[in-house]
């Protein structure tokens, strides 16, 4: 009773080849080329402006602009219209845009966005140069 190794016929060698060494040593490579690989950071290269020398020289004059979930709109904490604020937004506008003071939009997270849209479109078309939100924070999340 003979036993078949696999081969053609009877005493001849296996032509198959042993893998496994060749795939341990591989995964072994593969695994020291991972750890040596250095931590690629992606990192945006940004021109900031240069500090101001003479802080004394900024203008801490903000003006607000607040919308409530009634979608009123405030002028530092006094109800005005559209219009008004147009009128106000114009004698902003027409200040050198280094010199204006800054525009701080607080909408209400309940107001319409068309409210919103509005007053930033016409900041936009006054020519308002510094515009911000303040309170975002509070809807993150």
């Amino acid at each position: 009773m003979a036993i078949s190794m696999g081969g053609a016929g009877e005493g001849e060698p296996m032509g198959e080849m042993n893998t496994t060494p060749l795939i341990d040593v591989m995964l072994v490579l593969l695994i020291m080329f991972i750890i040596t690989i250095p931590i690629q950071t992606h990192a945006v290269k940004l021109d900031l402006p240069p500090p101001n020398p003479n802080p004394t020289n900024v203008d801490p004059v903000f003006n607000t602009v607040n919308i409530d979930f009634l979608n009123t709109i405030y002028w530092n904490d006094q109800e005005v219209t559209l219009q008004q604020l147009d009128g106000y937004l114009t004698q902003i506008g027409q200040m050198d845009p280094d010199t204006q003071p800054e525009l701080r939009l607080r909408p209400d997270a309940l107001s319409r966005y068309e409210v919103v849209n509005q007053v930033m479109a016409l900041a936009q078309k006054r020519g308002i140069a510094k515009m911000g939100f303040v309170g975002n924070e509070a809807y993150a999340g």
